[in-house]
């Protein structure tokens, strides 16, 4: 909690709000906002530890994902308009990562058992979004330290999923989901799925070279 706290301290004193690009870094904030609102006790030991190094939270910092920004903010209209090659035809899976979308009330990032922004964002590169049954399922990585072989379960069985549904591409929105796709993929070359973040998938379609995107 203090770590989480101390960055919000850190944007809040450089006057800034926080915008990642990670499901699970913008959960643990979310979580760490709604926390120091409600416990006051917590509060006071946090603020504690943060005057050790002269921080101090109030709850001015706002954390947003880039999904909700780029959809929201910069818009449907100017994504379109700054696609250049667009991915016709290719089959995508959504990943959204569970810490974007629950506990609703704390995420705020889109209806938690019906979201569509991804799928929204994905067709304005040109690609399908499939509709696949384990989409809204955890990737297995949060139980990776604890239970191993249930967590390489849990991640092929989304993969799994995915190429029956006839997707060619995960594509996530978060780092940690796609970290752990492409691990439990790493000795299984037959049975795999190319694995691409959302902002890869993006600058593909704005005609930005792959080496640039990281691929």
């Amino acid at each position: 909690m203090v770590a989480a706290a101390r960055n919000l301290a850190l944007a809040e004193r450089a006057g800034l709000n926080v915008l990642t690009p990670c499901t699970c870094c913008f959960g643990t904030l979310r979580h760490a906002i709604r926390f120091l609102d409600e416990a006051a006790e917590l509060r006071s030991r946090v603020a504690q530890a943060l005057a050790a190094e002269d921080l101090a939270w109030s709850g001015k910092a706002e954390v947003e994902h880039l999904l909700p920004v780029l959809s929201r903010v910069i818009g449907a209209d100017a994504l379109a308009a700054a696609v250049r090659a667009p991915r016709t035809g290719l089959r995508v899976a959504a990943q959204y990562g569970c810490h974007a979308l629950r506990p609703g009330n704390v995420a705020r990032f889109d209806n938690p058992m019906a979201p569509t922004i991804f799928e929204t964002l994905i067709r304005l590169t040109g690609a399908t979004p499939v509709d696949w049954p384990m989409r809204l399922d955890c990737c297995g990585d949060p139980l990776h330290e604890a239970n191993a072989p249930l967590s390489e379960h849990i991640t092929r069985a989304k993969i799994s999923d995915a190429l029956a549904s006839g997707a060619e591409v995960m594509c996530t929105a978060c780092p940690h989901c796609h970290l752990r796709f492409d691990a439990v993929q790493a000795d299984t070359p037959d049975q795999s799925i190319q694995t691409l973040l959302y902002t890869q998938l993006l600058g593909l379609a704005m005609g930005l070279p792959a080496k640039s995107l990281g691929l």
